[in-house]
């Protein structure tokens, strides 16, 4: 049965960010030259914030005090998870060294960014996961100077659960500064910051477009775009738990695509009946986002068999992959592309984003066919280096010497020429270019 469109999406969530480009330059460049004064200047203007922007030991405390313990509890349980599941990442990493010739050694060395700076959006709601799955990593992975920015509410701060998150995690520093203006204080290194090596973390489109201008000179996690979301279900599903998983989603905003890809229109028809009537019982906010993205964004596709779903799956590339069908280990073992991957009912999006330990910052808009997301691997060089005997450099240099002649690099040749002349004086080498 060839691929059916039971709903097809009438936009797509790509758009046009000229305007927020130069926006976003401008108000870069300024901050460059201007420093740490121009930085204030747009935070009183769009964070309407005149307050410390580099919080003290003494603040951190007072403000962590508001937090209730048991919201606390639950930081700390997600946090530890988290810090779990990427010590086992780091131990994957490990120093390497091989014989490539008898007597030329070649390693590999991972070894940690110096400075990492970590967005953590705040605004209307306290993205409390932001701040442990960025921080965290980057103090796993070993970074020296951690910084956590987050946008201040007007006349109050930060979030008092984020600062109490971003401190537990392990964030050198904590920044209260949003926006372009964050970004640029990480980069530049302003208000007696050093320089980051690395920018991770979500954040609204402005953010995203300076860690997309300022790519190269520093390092990033990833170009964000809408998070997005996709399931698959055979006729054994709970129509009501894939109902509620995709609307879970689509609050996070107007323009977030969900999809369904089943091989069963019995239950396709089901979820198509429900996400209506649980997008009206949302508090009104989350029930605008997910009612505009269910309407514009998804997709409910009917497909002929397992292959197909997965095929089609492979094909959109989600930054979330659940799956609620039978033979949980063939679609461990079959699909390719995906940010993360949530196998059975028993598990949920929500639980990756908030708690579960595995990291919610993940590749969008179908990068996930060749990237996978934020983790300790993001924040680490992986480095080689080489020694070798004179023996074990003589076949190489020769290689060398021939091969670099044979694509014009005599300065590349001679620098073999001259250590095969030292080494052995006695012999006589055929360096010239094959050809």
């Amino acid at each position: 049965m060839p691929r059916t469109y039971l709903k097809k999406a009438t936009l797509t969530s790509t758009s046009d960010t000229t305007d927020v480009r130069a926006t976003v330059q401008e108000i870069l460049h300024a901050i460059e030259v201007g420093g740490d004064e121009k930085a204030l200047e747009y935070a009183a203007k769009f964070d309407k914030y005149e307050g410390n922007v580099v919080l003290g030991r003494d603040e951190i405390e007072a403000v962590s005090a508001q937090v209730p313990e048991k919201l606390k509890d639950d930081i700390r349980f997600a946090h530890d998870n988290v810090r779990r599941f990427a010590e086992a990442q780091r131990e994957t990493l490990k120093d390497i060294e091989v014989e490539i010739v008898p007597g030329l050694v070649a390693g590999q060395k991972s070894i940690p960014c110096g400075a990492a700076g970590c967005y953590v959006p705040g605004g209307r709601y306290s993205h409390i996961a932001s701040a442990i799955m960025t921080v965290t990593t980057a103090k796993v992975a070993g970074c020296k100077h951690i910084v956590a920015c987050s946008p201040p509410r007007p006349g109050i701060g930060v979030a008092p659960a984020i600062v109490y998150t971003a401190d537990l995690c392990g964030a050198d520093t904590i920044l209260a500064m949003g926006g372009v203006q964050g970004v640029a204080a990480m980069t530049f290194g302003l208000f007696g910051l050093p320089k980051a090596d690395i920018l991770v973390g979500p954040g609204n489109q402005f953010v995203a477009e300076a860690k997309r201008i300022l790519f190269g000179r520093v390092g990033i996690d990833m170009f964000a775009g809408p998070t997005d979301s996709l399931i698959i279900a055979d006729g054994t599903a709970d129509a009501a738990i894939v109902a509620a998983d995709l609307v879970g989603q689509a609050e996070h905003g107007y323009n977030s695509p969900v999809w369904l890809v089943t091989d069963d229109k019995g239950l396709a028809d089901k979820v198509m009946e429900l996400v209506p009537q649980l997008i009206a019982d949302l508090p009104e906010t989350n029930s605008r986002n997910a009612e505009a993205a269910w309407r514009d964004y998804a997709e409910v596709i009917l497909c002929g068999d397992r292959e197909e779903m997965a095929q089609t799956s492979d094909e959109y590339a989600p930054e979330h992959l659940t799956v609620q069908a039978q033979d949980l280990p063939w679609w461990l073992d079959r699909l390719q592309c995906y940010g993360s991957l949530f196998l059975g009912e028993e598990t949920t999006v929500a639980f990756g984003d908030k708690a579960s330990g595995t990291n919610h910052v993940l590749p969008t808009s179908g990068a996930a066919s060749y990237t996978g997301g934020l983790s300790v691997h993001k924040y680490m060089k992986i480095v080689t280096w080489q020694r070798a005997t004179r023996e074990g450099a003589k076949p190489v240099a020769e290689a060398t010497a021939r091969i670099s002649r044979l694509e014009g690099m005599e300065g590349h040749a001679r620098t073999a020429d001259i250590r095969l002349r030292k080494y052995f004086p006695d012999e006589n080498f055929d360096l010239s270019a094959h050809g």
